[in-house]
């Protein structure tokens, strides 16, 4: 178990009388109340006086005066006649009013500015104005609160604007349940009371954001109405957004973006802040961002000063107490987070209210005496100093001859008894005023002495004795001491005398006791007076309480003998954990020692006793430790005890010898020693380590240095720990010799072209041997026959010699030396003066073009002594900078550009800088492979062609010679075909390739040529259209009555359409039209839908009739595209004409009268914008992986609508975006059928 020992030992002696002193000596020349003298205001209300309304208001004026003056008030400058105000009653024998406000009185009767005069026959005080105002407390003002909605991330400022109230009010937010709202660095209230957000989170909504403001006066609180805050989280975002748009719509709200910070407040770059002097200056940076921002504060030229500089609001507030003028400057926040970072600077002034240099204090003068009033104050902007004498501007007072004011200062010239008043002194600017009365009184008294006779002062052996003499006399009496009745008068260094007559005895010995008379004289009289000193000894506890260590249910007992003056009672107090001892019997307290009965658990702690005499006191504590009764004693290992009675004998110039006495070892033998010193001349309160000597060792001899003041201390060591160190040994100083050594690090390393900087690392304090620490520092250059120049400089650390030549090598050498001389001969080492720029360039500088990206250049170096410094390497300089490391003679250059023209230079570089560049060379990269063409696009599907279309490449590399196209068919199971290879002009940037396969999906690779070779290729892939001539794709158009034609685009290789979304029971006119290269051909059909069933819902596809119809429109289909592809071999056109005589259609616009020509049927379907799902690339290729069953893989562009013969009219499109329509539109609408609906 381990041992932990607790000795505390504590003497205090009373410092009563020092205390009572030390008032004494800062208080003013009172004078005795029973002579005469003018008023003192002693007591008087503040000058800002905020009053609760509710409550009585008394406004303090207390004053003193012999005779006893009377007193009279003033109400915003004139006269107060409390005689005439049933509600104003003045105290007896006192200036204090007192407004009945309980009665029946209103506060805001009397606000005002008021002001006591205290008179009697000697002159006349005045108080402060003092300035009545009740406080106030109004209501919020009636608002309406929007909801505040926010999204995740952003800031947010919650404003309270609370009631303008005197005082201002204390603002918080709580919620409902009147708890505080919990702030952090995220979410903090402003010092105006906003709360602001610098990013909102989803836990940050609720409905009860409440704004209080707190009337400390009247102590009320008002209560802002709640303010609601939502945030939208993205996640809940996106679910509303997609709730409310279809499947193909794209949607989606962007994640929650972090954000760089903006301040919130204060708001542009700069601001500025006005404090008066002595006031907090708060200053404060809130900013918005995400992350978090972080706030830091500087203050520009200087520091943040110390111990009064204090971080509020989570570094948000910077605030600053006690403010000074030299606290004005430019204060800097800034904010910052991962993004980046924002400030602000508030350029701060700090002005100051008048505040005091020297006050004027009373002047007690007899007839015919000399005597000043002097009245300095300061303040931002300087004060101006004004006089009343009685109140009245000094101007306009009674002529008084004695009487000179001169500025700041009155200066009083043979005073006589009439000369008596209190002038007061007024210093005032623009924040505010001082007012200061001070009497002169004039009176002839002999001296007396005011301390009682043969007071009796006790005070501890070895502590300070203060013995008043307090006096009074007009002239100002002169004060002497004697020792004894008759002893001679006091004198010396063992003395100290007080201006208010008190004799210090500094440090008080028994010989010091006995009887001490005080005189005091002055032209009119003589009076003397007897004290008593009486030294005690000092309390002492002579056996003290000790460690304990003992099982529950054991008894302990901890001892505490004293010693004591006898003539002091001294009273013995136990203390367990620096409380009282509990109220147990088991705890029984003899005359000096205390006992513990039959131990508990709960008994471990701390016990300290204390003895208090009427003097002093000592305390002494211990650890008592309950431990487990154990089946065998347990030993308890600790750290040893420190080492102590250190001496020190056998004192040599460089060794001493250092003897101790082991500490205790506590159950672990002690394996070693340290010793340590401290050089109090040089390091004074820092140990250093010296040896270490094996724990059977008690004696040790320590190697010294000279000159040096040597304390040591032994540190115990066992396999436990350390002990503490022992108490110090006397000191021993060295005697002074030479230094042993001399500087270590020297170099010599120029600075500039023309000098030399030899630098060292000077000499630790004790290293010096001795005082008078120099350096002679020696140089020469090096390989030349010089001699050594040498300076001997003070205790620095460098030296520059001038005027050397550039870049020469120096030998250099530090020597140290003080008082008593050399230390021996230094080393030399090698530097050398400073660098300049090269001034040759690299010469023959060649390249070698390896390949179309790589080239090798040389040069040849650049002579050493060109360089003028240390090499460092060379730099090639083309499209970018290379560096090479040492004397290189040639380099790579990678990363070329083929068939490309460069330029470069050379240039040696060495520590200054960079030389001249050498003559540009220009050199030329081979042809290369080029890169891939920029694009390859596939247009125009037909049955057995495709359109080729493609760009050059972006990095030709060379002069393009041709293109390589190749290509091959992919069957149904994705298999290869046979490949087929095109070589193309490189001029070209199209090709048509015919007699291909129809409705056949190809696979392209295509790739551009140089001289050099192939570059890389691009892939593509498209698809031929379906297998009847000329057919694009046929056309499903639906409709009824007066509603628009419906119209769906129905892959070519499809022999069915289902149309879905009709209503029951209505006949329906469908019509299918394919298109080709020879024209339009549609075929048309009537059905109508079933009857609507109540029940249950019928499957259509499983009906009869349903059935029935789709194989007829696939029948149909089927003859149209037969008689297409018989016409297109033909040859021959579509006769439009024919099918329209055949088909006419009440609904087909008339013929142009014109031009013979037919208009166009205007389908307002046509316009629309295709649905958003569709994939269909641009290029008009269909890739495998789409589906081949939906109409939505296919484009209805502006061009693919019908003609009034209802031919289609353009060509199949992947446009998704809406386009205006082209032509002339109809303007009529198609005629309606009876109960039809017509198909086109």
């Amino acid at each position: 178990m381990k041992l932990n020992f607790i000795l505390q030992m504590s003497i205090s002696t009373s410092k009563t009388s020092l205390v009572l002193f030390l008032c004494q000596i800062i208080s003013a020349l009172d004078v005795p109340l029973d002579l005469s003298q003018p008023p003192t205001i002693t007591q008087q209300s503040p000058k800002d006086y905020i009053v609760d309304p509710r409550e009585n208001i008394v406004i303090q004026c207390e004053a003193k005066g012999k005779p006893p003056p009377s007193f009279s008030w003033t109400r915003n400058g004139t006269h107060f006649d409390i005689d005439k105000d049933a509600q104003v009653t003045m105290k007896p024998n006192s200036g204090t009013l007192v407004i009945n406000i309980m009665n029946g009185g209103k506060a805001e009767a009397y606000e005002g500015v008021y002001q006591c005069t205290a008179r009697n026959e000697r002159g006349a005080a005045i108080s402060n104005n003092i300035v009545i105002r009740p406080s106030r407390s109004p209501l919020w003002t009636k608002e309406k609160l929007e909801p505040n909605h926010v999204r995740e991330g952003d800031s947010l400022v919650l404003h309270c604007r609370p009631p303008v109230g005197l005082p201002p009010p204390i603002i918080f937010w709580m919620d409902n349940a009147f708890q505080r709202l919990p702030q952090s660095e995220r979410v903090s209230q402003g010092l105006n009371g906003d709360l602001y957000f610098s990013n909102v989170q989803p836990e940050d909504t609720r409905e009860d954001y409440i704004c209080y403001a707190r009337f400390n006066h009247t102590q009320t609180i008002q209560q802002k109405q709640p303010i609601s805050v939502k945030v939208f989280s993205m996640d809940s975002l996106n679910d509303t957004i997609a709730a409310n748009l279809s499947d193909t719509d794209i949607y989606g709200a962007k994640p929650v973006t972090e954000r760089q910070p903006v301040l919130l407040t204060p708001t542009g770059s700069t601001s500025t802040k006005v404090e008066l002097r002595g006031n907090v200056l708060l200053l404060e940076c809130i900013a918005a961002g995400l992350p978090t921002p972080v706030i830091r504060w500087i203050k520009e030229g200087g520091e943040l000063p110390a111990n009064r500089t204090f971080f509020e609001n989570f570094k948000k507030t910077l605030k600053i107490i006690d403010v000074s003028e030299a606290d004005s400057g430019n204060y800097k926040c800034i904010a910052r987070n991962a993004l980046g970072s924002v400030h602000h600077v508030i350029s701060v002034t700090v002005k100051a209210a008048p505040y005091w240099i020297t006050a004027p204090r009373n002047l007690v003068l007899s007839p015919g005496e000399d005597g000043t009033l002097i009245c300095r104050a300061n303040g931002n902007p300087k004060p101006s100093i004004s006089w009343l004498a009685n109140g009245v501007p000094i101007a306009i007072a009674p002529e008084d001859p004695s009487r000179k004011v001169d500025g700041d200062t009155i200066i009083f010239s043979h005073v006589q008894e009439r000369s008596s008043a209190v002038y007061q002194c007024n210093a005032s600017n623009e924040y505010g005023y001082l007012l200061a009365n001070a009497f002169v009184n004039v009176l002839a008294e002999p001296p007396r002495i005011l301390t009682p006779a043969n007071k009796l002062y006790q005070v501890i052996a070895d502590s300070p004795a203060l013995l008043d003499c307090a006096y009074f006399g007009s002239p100002k009496p002169e004060i002497e001491w004697f020792k004894g009745v008759k002893g001679s008068i006091l004198r010396g260094n063992e003395y100290v005398f007080h201006d208010n007559g008190t004799l210090e005895i500094p440090v008080a010995q028994k010989n010091n006791a006995g009887t001490y008379t005080c005189v005091a004289r002055n032209e009119l009289g003589k009076i003397q007076n007897e004290v008593q000193l009486e030294i005690k000894d000092p309390t002492m506890i002579i056996k003290q309480p000790e460690y304990k260590v003992i099982q529950r249910y054991g008894q302990v007992s901890f001892e505490c003998i004293i010693k004591h003056d006898s003539t002091l009672l001294p009273t013995v107090t136990w203390l367990k954990d620096n409380d009282e001892l509990p109220d147990d019997e088991r705890f029984l307290v003899g005359k000096d020692n205390l006992t513990i009965m039959n131990v508990t658990d709960k008994d471990d702690g701390t016990y300290t006793c204390i003895v208090n005499t009427t003097l002093d006191s000592v305390s002494a504590s211990a650890v008592l430790t309950v431990v487990a009764a154990p089946p065998t004693p347990a030993i308890i290992y600790a750290r040893p005890n420190p080492p102590f009675d250190l001496e020190l004998t056998g004192q040599l110039e460089r060794s001493i010898d250092l003897s101790w006495i082991p500490g205790d070892e506590n159950n672990s033998p002690i394996t070693s020693f340290v010793i340590e010193f401290e050089d109090a001349l040089h390091e004074p309160g820092v140990w250093r380590y010296q040896t270490e000597v094996p724990g059977s060792q008690t004696t040790a001899q320590l190697k010294l240095s000279p000159y040096v003041n040597y304390s040591f201390r032994v540190i115990a060591v066992n396999r436990i720990g350390r002990s503490q160190p022992s108490e110090p040994s006397e000191q021993y100083l060295t005697k002074s010799a030479s230094p042993d050594e001399n500087p270590a690090n020297v170099q010599g390393i120029g600075s500039e072209p023309d000098n030399l900087v030899i630098t060292w690392e000077p000499l630790k304090g004790f290293q010096s041997n001795g005082p008078g620490l120099q350096y002679k520092v020696s140089w020469r250059q090096k390989d030349v026959d010089d001699e050594w120049t040498s300076v001997i400089v003070a205790n620095v650390s460098k030296y520059i010699v001038s005027g050397t030549p550039t870049f020469v090598p120096y030998e250099v050498k530090v020597q140290a030396l003080n008082d008593l001389g050399y230390a021996p001969e230094p080393s030399e080492v090698i530097g050398h003066s400073g660098e300049d720029l090269p001034m040759v360039a690299p010469g023959n500088v060649q390249v070698h073009v390896i390949n179309s990206t790589l080239a090798k250049v040389h040069w040849d170096p650049v002579p050493l002594k060109s360089v003028r410094g240390h090499l460092q390497g060379y730099k090639i300089y083309y499209w970018k900078i290379l560096t090479f490391r040492g004397n290189k003679t040639f380099g790579m250059l990678p990363g070329l550009e083929p068939y490309s023209s460069y330029k470069l230079n050379v240039r040696v570089v060495n520590g200054k800088g960079e030389g001249p560049a050498s003559p540009d060379k220009v050199f030329k990269t081979p042809e290369g492979v080029p890169s891939s063409p920029s694009f390859l696009k596939i247009t125009n599907p037909t049955l057995d062609s495709l359109t080729l279309e493609w760009g050059s490449p972006t990095h030709p590399n060379g002069v393009l010679t041709s293109y390589t196209l190749k290509f091959q068919p992919i069957n149904n199971t994705h298999e290869l075909g046979p490949l087929v290879e095109i070589r193309i002009p490189a001029n070209e940037s199209s090709l048509i390739l015919k007699n291909l396969n129809y409705s056949t999906r190809y696979k392209f690779y295509f790739n551009a040529q140089t001289s050099v070779g192939s570059g890389s290729q691009i892939t593509e892939e498209a698809v031929t259209i379906m297998d009847e001539a000329g057919i694009l794709r046929p056309a499903v158009g639906a409709g009824k009555g007066k509603e628009d034609w419906k119209k769906e685009i129905v892959n070519g290789s499809r022999s069915f359409f289902v149309l879905k979304g009709l209503t029951p029971g209505t006949a329906y006119k469908v019509r299918v039209g394919a298109e080709g290269l020879s024209g339009f051909r549609s075929s048309e059909d009537v059905f109508e839908t079933g009857p609507a069933m109540a029940s249950r819902q019928v499957d259509i596809a499983t009906q009869g009739w349903f059935i029935g119809l789709m194989c007829a429109v696939a029948l149909l289909i089927l003859i149209l595209l037969i008689v297409c592809f018989i016409r297109r071999n033909k040859g021959g056109k579509y006769p439009v004409k024919e099918k329209e005589d055949a088909h006419a259609d009440p609904e087909i616009q008339p013929m142009k009268e014109d031009d013979g020509t037919f208009g166009e049927y205007s389908d307002a379907e046509d316009h629309k914008p295709l649905k958003k799902g569709s994939r269909t690339p641009s290029d008009r290729t269909v890739k495998k992986e789409d589906s081949d069953d939906s109409l939505v893989d296919y484009g209805e562009g502006v061009n693919g609508q019908f003609n009034e013969d209802g031919s289609f009219i353009g060509q199949y499109s992947g446009k998704k975006e809406k386009e205006p329509a082209e032509g002339n539109e109809s303007s009529e609408a198609p005629s309606p059928v009876n109960a039809m609906n017509s198909f086109v």
